[in-house]
């Protein structure tokens, strides 16, 4: 009888961890100061970019598209950019486990440490 107990409750506990590696996607929208101009803006997400290991391409005035591969995991985004603010947005992926709006925990790590660096990029633009 304990063992017709233990295995269903260690399926649930094991089916509830899996999707702890899943959360909702994060796409970002920055206002930042209207002292940067559209190149500036461009330049810090291009270097931003680069330096975490996306491919970043310029795709039309005022959006980068970016891509990701690590470790077997791959991440799609675009990156629309004008005077005054920017958005990182998902565009797609393979291997992080996309679906409903939810994914692995790493895209959302990746774009954060992305977004972190476009705002030091431009804080140090300031300070020149």
């Amino acid at each position: 009888m304990y063992k017709n107990r233990v295995i269903p409750a260690l399926a649930i506990v094991f089916a509830l961890a899996g999707c702890a590696r899943t959360e909702p996607v994060h796409n970002i929208n920055e206002t930042v100061s209207s002292q940067y101009s559209n190149e500036q803006l461009k330049e810090a997400i291009l270097q931003a970019g680069l330096s975490r290991q996306w491919a970043m391409t310029p795709a039309a005035p005022g959006v980068i598209n970016g891509h990701l591969s690590q470790r077997g995991h791959t991440a799609d985004i675009r990156v629309t950019y004008s005077s005054g603010s920017y958005s990182i947005n998902y565009v797609s992926s393979s291997n992080l486990k996309a679906r409903r709006g939810q994914i692995h925990k790493n895209y959302n790590h990746w774009v954060n440490n992305l977004d972190q660096d476009i705002k030091l990029r431009l804080a140090s633009q300031a300070a020149n």
